[in-house]
């Protein structure tokens, strides 16, 4: 039942929301799943402070207009602050906001979970990936009469409703 009442509170918090929320909330959210933004959270949150550079060393793969772009976009939105010194050469560094810091400690349990249960998520996939003629028709019956199913190493493990 604890799910059902966390369901009907969001709920009910989404009813008080204005249409000119929606954007906010949207884009704000998209901070959330976005794999940058997370690991600027991520850098941040255990290391403190950071300059450009150093943050770029911890974001295996992303380019310098990708993360200009998302540290602009996390400054807009107040979860990150932008500290410019008055030195020469110039010299910037940022930091999490205390919302910035909130979404991080938010986020850190649904990463967990990714992690915990990251075998199902493999598993399911790969159930998914294979051809129709070659799956286990027991998995064909699930997935038409409850719309998924999770297939581990031992056979059919969950089935979600």
């Amino acid at each position: 039942m604890a799910n059902q009442d966390a369901l009907s509170q969001a709920e009910a918090i989404c009813q008080t929301l204005r249409e000119e929320d929606d954007g906010v909330r949207r884009e704000v959210l998209a901070h959330a799943g976005s794999r940058w933004s997370l690991g600027i959270l991520h850098a941040l949150g255990v290391y403190g402070s950071m300059r450009h550079a150093e943050i770029k060393r911890q974001m295996t793969g992303v380019t310098q207009r990708m993360l200009t772009k998302t540290l602009r976009a996390m400054q807009r939105d107040g979860l990150l602050l932008r500290r410019e010194f008055g030195d020469i050469p110039p010299r910037v560094e940022y930091e999490l906001t205390p919302l910035g810091m909130e979404l991080l400690v938010r986020m850190s349990p649904v990463w967990m979970w990714v992690v915990e249960n990251a075998e199902e998520f493999r598993a399911s996939r790969r159930a998914f990936d294979v051809a129709p003629s070659e799956r286990d028709p027991t998995v064909d019956i699930f997935v038409q009469v409850y719309g998924v199913v999770c297939v581990g190493e031992h056979g059919l493990r969950h089935v979600f409703l």
